[in-house]
């Protein structure tokens, strides 16, 4: 069987929405196990969601923190997610997660679990560059949105979907500076490394998972295809 590594920024708003979503770890999981059995190989970078935001807005409440201080408090968040995931992806994967995506990455063990490694470097980003390490040209990014749309739809009813568009088309949709806590699809400095290296990504929603299952399975899926 031919080797595939499959590349996922997984969206912190679905390991911890509100509480630790366990029904979804426990879904992802037999999704990736099944995967693993047919031949391929994961890489995962953990996202902070909504315990990172607030946790950042406790700071700025009780302090007046630089952005590298946020970060530094993210970062945090996102390594406990990431722990989280080694732990439920144990038999599978390393006893330590990687930090640094531009160091050789051992892909010996069929799962590998990444989070943030410094400040200025988002999760987006830090998958974009674990790809870009092991020579692949896809990333998939699971968040609790559908699709990326022209406007954003929980202010504007009359949003309109989009399931392709090209990077310089994207790009225009979103901020051009990336700071702690921006919540955009797709990172603008993830997304400029992306076209850069020439790769893909795919923005979809993690629930269903059987959108995510369709995907892996080369079939037709619900989400915004960015190249």
């Amino acid at each position: 069987m031919k080797e595939e590594i499959i590349v996922i920024s997984l969206g912190g708003s679905l390991i911890i929405p509100n509480e630790i979503d366990v029904d979804f770890l426990k879904d992802f999981k037999e999704l990736v196990i099944s995967q693993i059995k047919i031949g391929k190989k994961f890489i995962i970078i953990t996202g902070g969601g909504k315990i990172c935001r607030r946790y950042n807005e406790a700071a700025k409440l009780l302090s007046n923190p630089s952005n590298e201080d946020l970060d530094w408090i993210g970062i945090a968040s996102l390594r406990l997610n990431a722990q989280l995931l080694r732990v439920v992806f144990r038999d599978y994967t390393y006893p330590k997660i990687i930090k640094d995506p531009t160091e050789p990455i051992d892909l010996e063990k069929p799962v590998v679990i990444g989070s943030a490694y410094k400040p200025g470097w988002s999760s987006d980003w830090n998958a974009v560059q674990a790809a870009k390490t092991i020579g692949a040209k896809k990333v998939i990014n699971l968040s609790n949105t559908d699709y990326v749309y022209d406007s954003d739809p929980k202010v504007n009813k009359d949003a309109k979907k989009i399931e392709k568009i090209s990077w310089a088309d994207y790009r225009k949709l979103i901020p051009k500076d990336w700071h702690p806590g921006l919540n955009s699809p797709f990172d603008p400095i993830a997304s400029e490394m992306a076209e850069k290296e020439g790769m893909e990504v795919v923005i979809m929603n993690g629930k269903p998972i059987s959108n995510l299952e369709k995907y892996l399975n080369g079939e037709e899926f619900l989400g915004t295809t960015i190249s």
